[in-house]
């Protein structure tokens, strides 16, 4: 299992004099140490009109930047968002193909839909989202190696181009899909592409159920929208890693946690997204030939009847508006082992127990919140010293 870093600028209040440009040379910094101290992939997120919760609205910019301050760690778009308004396909498979030269061969490349904030500052029709977001995983790869380009949908309509430059990589850099439902890890394996994922509000039970859905998928994979079948799961989730376990926690670890927490539903409107998701399960649901490899899993989560955990419990009340003390937030995610705080030690322990649920790569979140950017860069120098029991 490779130790990757996923980075979202975040940028909390009170806010100081020059605070964005002080966040992003920071950025850069975490960065470099990174790459310094071996870590796989530094991956950076595209979010659009997020304030506190995320300066990273240009992360190509940054990546770029990065390039030429690193020299081994590769560099991960996670993930580029994929509807139109946002990135057309042609921009995305050329700014990438830049990218992987300037860095020598060191990029990855995630594609998403986004979500109902960004589709709405961008204009964006939430009906059209999917269908574009498969054309563009249909085209990219296709851009990268024809000489000429020609593509026929209902969204776009593109004949014999040159797309240009080619990727330094070949064929090209792995693909992979931002997701986040049992229906979109399915999609990333049929497609042939990794899944990039989250265990921050997921139990390691319900990780490991998505793990075995995608592998399930993958494995069926014969004809990937790309040159190669990328069977890879990666997952994000929080990290902070002291001294000691006492010093973890006195740093301010559970507040950041509680403070991304409250932000990221917020900002990603989980409450509306809840419902939308739940209606689109029941469409699986209701499919005549079954609903596929998520069919099946849904089926047999409710034949489980699983009641929900305490972190589904707070999360709840979040969602409800009520203001949820800090050290609750923080033991609900924590009790179901989907946080990484702790001593190295402490550390070790809990990524055994993500290496044992088949993750290939661990994205550890260490710049959220108000977490000092000092405390952010030891607790990367501290965990880079487990990296050699895990990436072999």
């Amino acid at each position: 299992m490779k130790l990757d870093i996923f980075n979202e600028i975040q940028d909390p209040r009170p806010w100081a004099e020059g605070h964005e440009h002080t966040r992003i040379l920071q950025a850069i910094e975490q960065a470099e140490l990174a790459d310094r101290t071996g870590y796989g992939c530094w991956w950076q997120v595209e979010h659009h009109g997020a304030e506190e919760f995320s300066l990273s609205s240009a992360p190509e910019m940054l990546l770029a930047a990065l390039s030429q301050r690193t020299s081994r760690i590769r560099l991960g778009h996670s993930a580029v968002l994929a509807p139109s308004r946002f990135n057309h396909p042609i921009r995305v498979a050329e700014r990438a193909a830049w990218l992987d030269h300037l860095s020598g061969g060191r990029v990855e490349l995630g594609l998403t839909r986004s979500t109902t904030p960004e589709w709405r500052l961008f204009n964006t029709d939430p009906a059209e989202v999917r269908d574009q977001a498969s054309d563009a995983f249909d085209m990219i790869p296709r851009m990268w190696t024809e000489d000429r380009f020609s593509h026929s949908s209902n969204n776009y309509r593109i004949s014999d181009v040159p797309i240009i430059p080619s990727p330094f990589q070949s064929p090209h850099p792995p693909l992979w899909q931002a997701a986040t439902s049992p229906s979109s890890f399915e999609e990333a394996g049929r497609r042939g592409v990794g899944v990039l994922g989250t265990t921050i509000w997921e139990s390691l039970e319900r990780v490991e159920r998505m793990v075995e859905l995608y592998r399930s998928a993958a494995s069926t994979c014969e004809s990937p929208v790309g040159a190669f079948v990328n069977n890879q799961v990666a997952f994000f989730t929080f990290v902070h890693c002291a001294p000691t376990d006492a010093e973890a926690m006195r740093n301010g670890a559970a507040a950041a946690a509680a403070w991304y927490t409250v932000r990221a539903l917020r900002f990603f409107e989980a409450a509306d997204a809840f419902v939308t998701e739940l209606a689109r399960q029941q469409e699986v649901l209701a499919d005549p030939s079954g609903g596929g490899l998520t069919g099946d899993f849904l089926r047999a989560e409710a034949a489980a009847v699983l009641g929900p955990n305490e972190a589904q419990l707070v999360i709840g009340r979040i969602l409800q508006g009520e203001d949820v003390d800090d050290e609750e937030v923080f033991e609900a995610l924590n009790a179901q082992d989907s946080l990484i705080v702790g001593s190295p030690d402490t550390c070790r322990k809990k990524l055994r127990v993500y290496e044992e649920l088949g993750i290939d790569r661990l994205m550890s979140f260490h710049q959220v919140g108000a977490l000092p950017h000092e405390q952010v860069m030891r607790s990367i120098e501290l965990f880079s010293t487990l990296i050699p029991e895990f990436d072999r």
